[in-house]
């Protein structure tokens, strides 16, 4: 690594268009008043990041409640890449139509019953970058 970096704040539209190129993140609720996190695939539409996941699963207690979901890609090498954090409700997907959309767009990544999707409208998007430092000259 060489160089210096220094973080960019990426707008609103910047960090949805970066989250939905990335296939997975990091959903954040609250299990047993502690933080938990799990990592899952996604999709981003209309602004929303929609998950799936199975009934037994933890988050499903979180429906109703506010959570948070990261994605990021940054270079181990370089250091350079992007990071993004919404937060806000989470709530099933429960229109026949949309569950069928969502269920053909979005593939479980593991076996089982992945019947349940989520659906988490941004309240708060914080995202940024990291770039290489632009020197400055003093002449």
């Amino acid at each position: 690594m060489t160089g210096t970096r220094q973080m960019r704040e990426l707008t609103n539209d910047e960090a949805l268009h970066r989250l939905g190129s990335v296939p997975f993140g990091r959903v954040v609720f609250s299990q047993n008043a502690m933080p938990a996190i799990r990592p899952v695939n996604h999709v981003v539409d209309g602004g929303a990041v929609i998950i799936r996941t199975h009934l037994g699963a933890a988050l499903l207690r979180s429906v109703g409640v506010v959570v948070a979901y990261e994605a990021d890609a940054i270079d181990a090498d370089s250091r350079l890449g992007w990071s993004v954090i919404i937060t806000g409700y989470a709530r099933r997907v429960q229109e026949a139509g949309e569950v069928h959309r969502y269920e053909e767009m979005l593939q479980p990544w593991v076996d089982g019953a992945m019947n349940q999707l989520i659906r988490i409208r941004p309240r708060m998007i914080n995202g940024f970058e990291l770039v290489e430092a632009r020197e400055v000259v003093v002449t």
